[in-house]
């Protein structure tokens, strides 16, 4: 038998001293448009190493993840998408091989229109509701997903 599964895709929403660390993507999809750190999980790696090495990739910045924020539900791209909460350690971070640039954002500078994915909408706007309200996390189902 051969199954076609999901594929996991991991990241991190970084917070540091109350910005946001983005990416501005050097590769397609989504060219030039900003994302949460996060990529493909690979064989052999925890969901957390996962969030932690591709924020290393990406925007060249070590992480301190925290809590589960949010699972995001793509079947039309067959995968899944984790996102964890997590605290840049030392305050550095750089463009990676597969980013233009990194930035961190205040909140209200964070530039929605640019995002290049509805999970990272997602998952930005589950963390500053947590911020806001101290939520837990959430999964959000296919029938949630569908109404953003």
């Amino acid at each position: 038998m051969h199954y076609e599964n999901p594929k996991p895709v991991v990241g991190c929403v970084v917070e540091h001293e109350g910005e946001i660390l983005l990416c501005r993507r050097a590769i397609e999809p989504r060219y030039n448009y900003w994302t949460v750190p996060a990529g493909f999980m690979e064989l052999g790696e925890t969901l957390e190493q996962a969030a932690a090495r591709e924020t290393r990739e990406e925007a060249c910045a070590e992480v301190q993840l925290d809590n589960l924020l949010a699972v995001v539900d793509v079947p039309h791209a067959g995968q899944v998408h984790v996102f964890f909460r997590g605290t840049l350690i030392d305050g550095v971070h750089s463009a990676g091989d597969e980013s233009l640039d990194s930035k961190l954002f205040a909140p209200e500078e964070i530039p929605w229109d640019e995002i290049a994915f509805p999970s990272g909408v997602i998952a930005l706007q589950r963390y500053l509701k947590y911020m806001d309200e101290g939520e837990e996390s959430v999964h959000y189902t296919q029938a949630e997903r569908l109404k953003l």
